[in-house]
Protein backbone atom coordinates (compact mmCIF):
# COMPACT_ATOMS: atom_id res chain seq x y z
CA UNK A 1 0.00 0.00 0.00
CA UNK A 2 1.89 3.56 -0.95
CA UNK A 3 2.32 5.57 2.03
CA UNK A 4 1.72 9.24 2.41
CA UNK A 5 4.58 9.71 4.89
CA UNK A 6 7.62 11.11 4.64
CA UNK A 7 10.14 8.79 3.97
CA UNK A 8 14.12 8.67 3.11
CA UNK A 9 16.44 11.44 3.53
CA UNK A 10 17.98 14.84 2.21
CA UNK A 11 15.57 17.15 0.30
CA UNK A 12 11.78 17.40 1.89
CA UNK A 13 9.36 17.33 -1.68
CA UNK A 14 5.53 16.95 -1.23
CA UNK A 15 3.49 15.32 -4.57
CA UNK A 16 0.18 16.79 -4.54
CA UNK A 17 -1.93 15.02 -6.83
CA UNK A 18 -2.68 11.29 -6.29
CA UNK A 19 -3.24 10.55 -9.74
CA UNK A 20 -1.56 7.92 -11.70
CA UNK A 21 0.68 10.48 -11.91
CA UNK A 22 1.55 11.38 -8.94
CA UNK A 23 1.40 7.68 -7.23
CA UNK A 24 4.44 7.09 -9.79
CA UNK A 25 6.64 10.24 -9.28
CA UNK A 26 5.89 9.55 -5.35
CA UNK A 27 7.26 5.72 -5.94
CA UNK A 28 10.10 7.10 -7.85
CA UNK A 29 11.35 9.70 -5.48
CA UNK A 30 11.20 7.10 -2.69
CA UNK A 31 12.69 4.61 -4.81
CA UNK A 32 15.87 6.82 -5.69
CA UNK A 33 16.64 7.70 -1.79
CA UNK A 34 17.46 11.00 -2.21
CA UNK A 35 14.19 13.08 -0.24
CA UNK A 36 12.25 12.79 2.25
CA UNK A 37 8.82 12.60 0.03
CA UNK A 38 5.58 13.48 1.65
CA UNK A 39 2.54 12.46 -0.65
CA UNK A 40 0.54 11.58 -2.92
CA UNK A 41 -1.47 14.62 -1.29
CA UNK A 42 -4.95 16.01 -1.89
CA UNK A 43 -5.43 18.49 -3.90
CA UNK A 44 -5.50 21.63 -1.84
CA UNK A 45 -2.49 20.52 0.35
CA UNK A 46 -0.42 23.13 1.65
CA UNK A 47 3.19 21.26 1.76
CA UNK A 48 3.88 22.76 4.32
CA UNK A 49 7.62 22.32 5.30
CA UNK A 50 8.46 21.07 2.56
CA UNK A 51 10.93 22.88 0.02
CA UNK A 52 9.47 21.78 -2.96
CA UNK A 53 5.85 20.85 -4.08
CA UNK A 54 5.40 18.69 -7.57
CA UNK A 55 1.89 19.54 -8.69
CA UNK A 56 0.42 16.05 -10.43
CA UNK A 57 -3.00 17.29 -11.20
CA UNK A 58 -4.94 18.59 -14.15
CA UNK A 59 -3.89 21.43 -16.00
CA UNK A 60 -7.08 23.53 -15.13
CA UNK A 61 -6.44 22.96 -11.26
CA UNK A 62 -2.71 24.05 -10.94
CA UNK A 63 -3.29 27.48 -10.69
CA UNK A 64 -5.35 26.77 -7.66
CA UNK A 65 -3.26 24.41 -6.28
CA UNK A 66 -0.04 26.58 -6.57
CA UNK A 67 -2.02 28.98 -4.76
CA UNK A 68 -2.61 26.53 -1.59
CA UNK A 69 0.87 25.98 -0.80
CA UNK A 70 2.98 27.60 1.91
CA UNK A 71 4.58 30.78 0.75
CA UNK A 72 7.72 29.16 1.30
CA UNK A 73 7.31 25.79 -0.47
CA UNK A 74 8.48 26.13 -4.02
CA UNK A 75 6.03 24.90 -6.41
CA UNK A 76 6.72 22.79 -9.64
CA UNK A 77 3.38 21.76 -12.04
CA UNK A 78 3.56 18.50 -14.61
CA UNK A 79 1.78 19.96 -17.18
CA UNK A 80 3.52 19.36 -20.56
CA UNK A 81 1.35 22.11 -22.53
CA UNK A 82 1.75 24.71 -19.75
CA UNK A 83 4.15 27.37 -19.27
CA UNK A 84 4.76 28.76 -15.87
CA UNK A 85 1.92 31.47 -15.59
CA UNK A 86 -0.49 29.18 -13.24
CA UNK A 87 2.36 29.01 -10.47
CA UNK A 88 2.20 32.53 -9.98
CA UNK A 89 4.82 35.21 -9.35
CA UNK A 90 7.09 32.72 -6.93
CA UNK A 91 10.54 31.10 -8.19
CA UNK A 92 8.97 28.01 -9.77
CA UNK A 93 9.51 25.42 -11.77
CA UNK A 94 7.91 23.11 -14.71
CA UNK A 95 8.87 18.89 -15.72
CA UNK A 96 6.53 16.84 -17.38
CA UNK A 97 8.13 13.39 -18.56
CA UNK A 98 7.77 12.23 -21.58
CA UNK A 99 5.66 9.28 -20.55
CA UNK A 100 2.25 7.60 -20.58
CA UNK A 101 0.94 6.74 -16.99
CA UNK A 102 -1.46 4.26 -16.81
CA UNK A 103 -2.90 1.94 -14.16
CA UNK A 104 0.45 -0.13 -15.07
CA UNK A 105 2.98 2.07 -13.92
CA UNK A 106 6.02 2.56 -16.56
CA UNK A 107 9.84 3.05 -15.68
CA UNK A 108 11.13 6.00 -16.03
CA UNK A 109 14.69 5.62 -16.94
CA UNK A 110 15.69 7.03 -19.41
CA UNK A 111 12.63 8.98 -20.21
CA UNK A 112 12.84 12.10 -21.68
CA UNK A 113 11.05 15.17 -19.33
CA UNK A 114 10.36 18.40 -20.31
CA UNK A 115 11.07 21.37 -18.06
CA UNK A 116 11.23 24.80 -17.73
CA UNK A 117 12.18 27.09 -14.95
CA UNK A 118 11.71 31.12 -13.46
CA UNK A 119 15.18 31.56 -12.43
CA UNK A 120 18.38 29.60 -12.38
CA UNK A 121 18.10 28.08 -9.43
CA UNK A 122 15.03 26.29 -9.92
CA UNK A 123 16.44 25.41 -13.63
CA UNK A 124 18.84 23.52 -11.40
CA UNK A 125 16.48 22.12 -9.06
CA UNK A 126 14.54 21.02 -11.92
CA UNK A 127 17.41 19.12 -13.38
CA UNK A 128 18.46 17.51 -10.02
CA UNK A 129 14.93 16.11 -9.75
CA UNK A 130 14.41 14.93 -12.90
CA UNK A 131 17.93 13.06 -12.71
CA UNK A 132 17.45 11.46 -9.65
CA UNK A 133 14.38 10.03 -10.86
CA UNK A 134 16.23 8.74 -13.94
CA UNK A 135 14.61 10.88 -16.38
CA UNK A 136 16.71 13.06 -19.21
CA UNK A 137 15.52 16.81 -18.56
CA UNK A 138 15.19 18.67 -21.78
CA UNK A 139 14.43 22.05 -21.32
CA UNK A 140 11.30 23.41 -23.36
CA UNK A 141 11.42 27.32 -23.96
CA UNK A 142 7.51 28.31 -23.45
CA UNK A 143 6.42 29.31 -26.85
CA UNK A 144 7.38 25.52 -28.00
CA UNK A 145 5.22 23.89 -24.87
CA UNK A 146 1.76 23.39 -26.79
CA UNK A 147 3.85 21.83 -29.80
CA UNK A 148 5.70 19.58 -27.59
CA UNK A 149 2.63 18.53 -25.86
CA UNK A 150 0.76 18.16 -29.49
CA UNK A 151 3.56 15.85 -30.82
CA UNK A 152 3.57 13.99 -27.86
CA UNK A 153 -0.41 13.03 -28.11
CA UNK A 154 -0.08 12.34 -31.74
CA UNK A 155 2.74 9.86 -30.46
CA UNK A 156 0.89 8.07 -27.90
CA UNK A 157 -2.79 9.02 -27.96
CA UNK A 158 -3.71 9.12 -31.08
CA UNK A 159 -1.36 5.86 -31.36
CA UNK A 160 -3.91 4.47 -29.75
CA UNK A 161 -6.64 5.90 -31.26
CA UNK A 162 -5.61 4.22 -34.73
CA UNK A 163 -4.69 0.73 -32.80
CA UNK A 164 -8.08 0.94 -31.75
CA UNK A 165 -9.31 1.36 -35.27
CA UNK A 166 -7.11 -1.12 -36.78
CA UNK A 167 -8.31 -3.70 -33.87
CA UNK A 168 -12.22 -3.27 -34.71
CA UNK A 169 -11.39 -3.89 -38.39
CA UNK A 170 -9.83 -6.88 -37.52
CA UNK A 171 -12.08 -8.73 -35.68
CA UNK A 172 -14.30 -8.74 -38.63
CA UNK A 173 -11.91 -10.88 -39.74
CA UNK A 174 -11.45 -13.26 -36.75
CA UNK A 175 -7.81 -11.70 -35.98
CA UNK A 176 -7.42 -10.06 -32.18
CA UNK A 177 -5.69 -7.60 -30.84
CA UNK A 178 -2.51 -9.69 -29.59
CA UNK A 179 -1.92 -11.01 -33.24
CA UNK A 180 -1.65 -7.38 -34.14
CA UNK A 181 0.72 -6.80 -31.50
CA UNK A 182 3.83 -7.96 -33.29
CA UNK A 183 3.25 -5.99 -36.07
CA UNK A 184 2.80 -3.12 -34.09
CA UNK A 185 5.93 -3.31 -31.56
CA UNK A 186 7.85 -4.04 -35.16
CA UNK A 187 6.96 -1.48 -37.01
CA UNK A 188 7.48 0.87 -34.03
CA UNK A 189 11.16 -0.38 -33.41
CA UNK A 190 11.47 0.22 -37.76
CA UNK A 191 10.40 3.39 -36.84
CA UNK A 192 12.98 4.41 -34.73
CA UNK A 193 15.92 2.64 -35.84
CA UNK A 194 15.34 3.46 -39.97
CA UNK A 195 13.14 6.77 -39.49
CA UNK A 196 9.43 6.98 -41.24
CA UNK A 197 10.56 7.10 -44.51
CA UNK A 198 12.31 3.55 -44.75
CA UNK A 199 9.78 2.10 -42.32
CA UNK A 200 7.13 2.59 -44.64
CA UNK A 201 5.81 -0.52 -46.07
CA UNK A 202 2.40 -1.40 -47.83
CA UNK A 203 0.30 -1.33 -50.47
CA UNK A 204 -0.06 2.61 -50.66
CA UNK A 205 3.78 2.92 -50.13
CA UNK A 206 4.19 0.64 -53.59
CA UNK A 207 1.50 2.66 -55.40
CA UNK A 208 -1.09 -0.03 -55.51
CA UNK A 209 -3.93 1.34 -55.77
CA UNK A 210 -6.24 -1.19 -56.80
CA UNK A 211 -5.08 -2.99 -53.31
CA UNK A 212 -5.98 0.14 -51.17
CA UNK A 213 -8.87 0.42 -53.48
CA UNK A 214 -9.95 -3.25 -52.32
CA UNK A 215 -9.39 -1.89 -48.85
CA UNK A 216 -11.34 0.78 -48.83
CA UNK A 217 -14.40 -1.04 -50.20
CA UNK A 218 -14.49 -3.42 -47.56
CA UNK A 219 -13.77 -0.69 -44.61
CA UNK A 220 -16.60 1.15 -46.20
CA UNK A 221 -19.28 -2.33 -46.04
CA UNK A 222 -17.31 -3.65 -43.06
CA UNK A 223 -16.52 -0.31 -40.32
CA UNK A 224 -17.95 2.15 -42.18
CA UNK A 225 -17.33 4.72 -39.09
CA UNK A 226 -13.57 4.18 -40.16
CA UNK A 227 -13.53 5.16 -43.62
CA UNK A 228 -13.00 9.27 -42.80
CA UNK A 229 -9.80 7.99 -40.86
CA UNK A 230 -8.61 5.70 -43.69
CA UNK A 231 -9.09 8.38 -46.43
CA UNK A 232 -7.41 10.87 -44.21
CA UNK A 233 -4.17 8.08 -43.64
CA UNK A 234 -3.87 7.00 -46.90
CA UNK A 235 -3.74 10.44 -48.16
CA UNK A 236 -1.09 11.13 -45.72
CA UNK A 237 0.80 8.17 -46.59
CA UNK A 238 1.12 8.47 -49.76
CA UNK A 239 2.63 12.08 -49.24
CA UNK A 240 5.12 10.44 -46.80
CA UNK A 241 5.94 7.95 -49.49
Amino acid sequence: MRTTQSTGGGRRIAIVGAGRLGGALADAARACGRFQVLGPLGRGADAAGCEVALLCVPDREISHAAAALAADVIPGHCSGALGLEPLGPRECFSLHPLMTFTARPPSLRGVAAAIDASSERTLTLAEDLARALELEPVLIARADRVAYHAAACIASNFLVTLEAAAERLAATAGVTRQMLAPLVRQTVENWLVLGPERALTGPVARGDEEIVARQRATISSRTPELLELFDALSTATKELA
